[in-house]
């Protein structure tokens, strides 16, 4: 009994123990962002110059992303924890994952109120789901 209450108490282990390989961490840089301010920080574009050096993939030229950069199809979405995450608004989102709380974990929404965020968190103790984002936004009871 004490071994089952602490294992509701850390929640379910993830299902995938495959480590996650990232093949590139860096984000791709814009060409010739470092020689202007107002694209110093903005995402990636397609050069689609006719003589552009990166568009044709010169020797020394910054890198373009392709698809040999993708995840592993297994760890592809996976949370550092080892669960793919899913956004839930209420409770009956929640019992969506009920069958997948080894795989899903649950992120409560940004625009949740406390009272039902209370609920869900509260529900998915009883159901053995992951919350991600459990302590946002609750303070401690001040009634007593």
């Amino acid at each position: 009994n004490k071994q089952e209450q602490r294992a509701t108490m850390a929640g379910p282990t993830p299902l995938n123990k495959k480590t996650i390989v990232k093949k590139r961490t860096k984000k791709f840089a814009r060409h010739q962002s470092d020689q202007f301010i107002r694209i110093r920080n903005s995402s990636w574009r397609k050069p689609k110059g006719i003589d552009g050096r990166v568009r044709r993939r010169f020797k020394g030229a910054i890198p373009m992303p392709s698809i040999g950069y993708g995840s592993d199809k297994k760890t592809r979405n996976v949370h550092p924890s080892g669960f793919k995450s899913v956004v839930v608004s209420n409770v009956a989102e929640l019992e969506m994952l009920m069958m997948h709380n080894r795989t899903y974990a649950a992120t409560v929404g940004h625009s949740v109120s406390t009272r039902v965020r209370r609920e869900i968190i509260e529900r998915a103790e009883q159901l053995a789901i992951r919350v991600t984002n459990a302590s946002a936004k609750l303070r401690a009871e001040d009634d007593a």
